[in-house]
């Protein structure tokens, strides 16, 4: 576990240095993860430069209400799910007015599995501003992580951070 705390805080770490660098902001939508996406970018200095914020949205309660997930989305696939993702990060996006937002919504156990989607289940959304374009641009993804609950969520914060600097250094945020 040591090993993955590293590898959290150099990727968090990178993530300030290219975020500054590029002039981009960026926040969160975090459900399972519970803030701990936004206290491995805090815990680096420097980290005000570029990161906007962080909505924990732990019940679908705030999902809706916070982020604007349709009642919808969260009845018809529920909120373990890439249209649920993909909402959060769009919620978060526009609530933050970050150029760039990474949602994560899944199930770290140890119980919780749905139908099709057992512990270790995670969706991955993403929302951000085309370059030179006021055009936003969303969707999801959905990541299968194996462990106990505290392996599942760092791997998922790790998950996250990658994923944010990757739509960063691709020139897509």
């Amino acid at each position: 576990m040591n090993e993955l705390i590293e590898k959290i805080y150099l990727k968090a770490a990178e993530l300030i240095e290219i975020s500054s660098f590029e002039g981009i902001t960026f926040g969160f939508a975090e459900s399972l993860t519970g803030g701990l996406i936004s206290s491995s970018v805090v815990g680096v200095p420097g980290a005000s430069k570029a990161f906007k914020g962080s909505v924990v949205s732990y019940t679908n309660e705030v999902k809706e209400n916070v982020l604007g997930v349709p009642a919808e989305i969260i009845d018809t696939y529920n909120e373990v799910s890439d249209e649920c993702a993909k909402a959060m990060a769009e919620g978060a996006f526009s609530v933050l007015g970050a150029d760039l937002a990474v949602s994560v919504t899944g199930i770290a156990g140890p119980t919780g599995d749905l139908p099709g989607k057992p512990v270790g289940t995670v969706y991955m959304g993403y929302c951000y501003r085309a370059k030179g374009s006021n055009q936003s641009i969303s969707g999801s993804k959905r990541l299968n992580f194996e462990g106990d609950r505290d392996t599942i969520r760092s791997a998922t914060v790790l998950a996250a951070l990658n994923l944010a600097v990757s739509l960063i250094k691709e020139g897509k945020a």
